[in-house]
């Protein structure tokens, strides 16, 4: 059992470097938005408002929590998105995505849908993408208040 659970740890981890760097390699060529963007960007665009306030942002995003500030300086000077303001918490900002932001958030979306099919679920049956995916929604619901990255 343990080797089982070692052998499906390397898998998870083995996948994730493999299929990441192509998605930005794609992402990017095709785009000009790393996936860095492209993850940020979605999150924002899901939001109410579609604005988070960077500690929101850094933890649903998948960047890490010091790098979430840097990728959204980044965004704001390609003009994707703003910093805003939070008129409840003066120590706080918002980042809201812009019109271009969304617009470009859009045009990207059916390559790395694509991409994500190509790569990933096209490789699984129905069944292996439920289980996978209640698997890993059960591991992150457990590990929910623990996620405080760095």
């Amino acid at each position: 059992m343990a080797e089982d659970l070692a052998a499906t740890w390397g898998a998870l981890l083995k996948v994730h470097a493999a299929l990441v760097p192509r998605f930005d390699r794609e992402l990017q060529e095709t785009h000009g938005l790393p996936l860095t963007w492209y993850d940020v960007l979605l999150e924002l665009n899901a939001a109410p408002d579609r604005r988070l306030t960077m500690g929101q942002l850094g933890s649903v995003a998948a960047v890490s929590r010091t790098r979430v500030s840097r990728v959204v300086d980044e965004l704001v000077k390609a003009g994707l998105v703003v910093r805003a303001p939070n008129p409840d918490d003066g120590r706080s900002a918002f980042a809201a995505l812009t019109p271009a932001g969304r617009a470009a958030l859009r045009k990207a979306a059916p390559t790395y849908v694509a991409a994500v099919h190509r790569e990933f679920a096209d490789h699984l049956t129905a069944h292996e993408a439920e289980v996978l995916a209640a698997a890993l929604r059960k591991v992150l619901a457990a590990n929910a208040n623990k996620l405080q990255r760095p």
